[in-house]
């Protein structure tokens, strides 16, 4: 059994690989030699293509990431992206924030944190604002304390493809926890493992870099978060992961790969929350119609829907309170099935069955989402 000492110094060791893995070996998203980093995403609301389309070539350029990871209603917010790279999820972030929100980013490559610095005036004057909201840290994700990130700080977090890459996945969402305010989320798209890995895979240099070798099974994600304190995982979306190495294929083996989006909630203690009715009230910057909250709920604007207890919980003590209406179940007749509506709903929260159901669904060629990429930075 490893010592402490070792432990550290494998850790130092993944993390000195990783940092020239995107400081050195990649320059741009082409280099990549599997999908991870680049898989799409579902459409993207016209807004958000905008404030991407504002961001520096060189930013864009030098963005690897697996999913999209803009949320929704965001005016005012503080936000924190953990391996920002580059910068760009920052600077699109710092549009939607607006003048009177902020975003931090904090990355352990210092090539990337100088890249996205020195952007910064650009942006500012781009956007119009008087003064920068954007904020660039070089440190790591799971030592947010050390970087001088204080408790309850900020009102979500954002990563894109990133906590793969860091051994210690359960210290960065501790940390997590603690800057994030009571209703603050962790919205974060990552890459998971249909099974524990195996020493072989858990030790490939590239395989990690890729954002494979350190790939959570994601089973361990809802045992962690229930650890830790969050609400459960919210599966938001998810995208089978394809290798373009015939070498790399061969030491996969069996192990499936896909990327999926989830959302973790910090609630307070305000007690049990009985399950409702939600109304959206509409209006969501870019969903004013139709909200889809996660692959289990969409609500349409005036439409009544029925929520269990957790969601419900979620939405009365998040930032998306003032956005929906609640209303008691009232008593009322079974279906004919012996159990309500939403008894019988299916709620997914396996990745791979929304990936290949996906997959199944959509046609052969996806266009119009997050760049070709909607990752975003490095880290990965």
């Amino acid at each position: 059994m490893p010592t402490p000492r070792d432990a550290e110094s494998q850790k130092a060791d993944i993390r000195k690989d990783v940092q020239n893995y995107y400081g050195q070996v990649l320059k741009t998203s082409k280099d990549l030699q599997t999908n991870a980093c680049v898989t799409t995403a579902r459409a993207v609301p016209k807004h958000i293509r905008e404030a991407l389309q504002n961001v520096h070539e060189e930013v864009s350029l030098r963005y690897y990431g697996c999913g999209l990871v803009i949320p929704e209603c965001l005016e005012n917010c503080w936000i924190l992206d953990l391996g920002s790279g580059s910068g760009r999820d920052c600077y699109a972030l710092s549009q939607l924030v607006g003048e009177k929100g902020h975003v931090t980013g904090i990355d352990m490559t210092k090539g990337q944190v100088e890249v996205a610095k020195k952007y910064l005036d650009y942006h500012m004057e781009k956007y119009g604002f008087q003064t920068s909201n954007v904020t660039f840290i070089h440190g790591y994700i799971e030592k947010l304390a050390e970087a001088g990130i204080q408790n309850e700080s900020y009102d979500i977090v954002i990563s894109n493809c990133v906590i793969n890459l860091v051994p210690d996945k359960e210290q960065v969402l501790q940390e997590v926890y603690r800057v994030l305010k009571h209703g603050g989320e962790l919205y974060f798209s990552d890459v998971y493992a249909s099974l524990e890995l195996p020493e072989e895979i858990k030790t490939h240099k590239v395989l990690w870099g890729e954002c494979l070798g350190g790939a959570l099974y994601w089973k361990d994600l809802f045992l962690l978060a229930q650890k830790i304190g969050f609400c459960p995982p919210r599966l938001v979306t998810a995208s089978l992961i394809t290798i373009q190495n015939k070498e790399l294929e061969r030491i996969i083996g069996d192990c499936r790969f896909v990327s999926a989006t989830f959302r973790l909630f910090k609630l307070p203690n305000t007690g049990p929350t009985k399950r409702c009715q939600a109304v959206y009230n509409g209006g969501i910057t870019g969903h004013e119609k139709q909200l889809i909250f996660d692959a289990n709920f969409t609500f349409k604007e005036g439409e009544m829907v029925e929520v269990d207890e957790e969601t419900a919980a979620v939405l009365k003590n998040s930032r998306f309170a003032r956005d929906f209406l609640f209303r008691p179940i009232e008593d009322k007749l079974p279906t004919s099935g012996g159990c309500s509506v939403l008894e019988s709903k299916d709620i997914i929260t396996d990745p791979f069955k929304l990936a290949e159901d996906s997959d199944n669904k959509k046609p052969k060629c996806a266009s119009n989402v997050a760049g070709s990429c909607c990752g975003k930075k490095k880290s990965c």
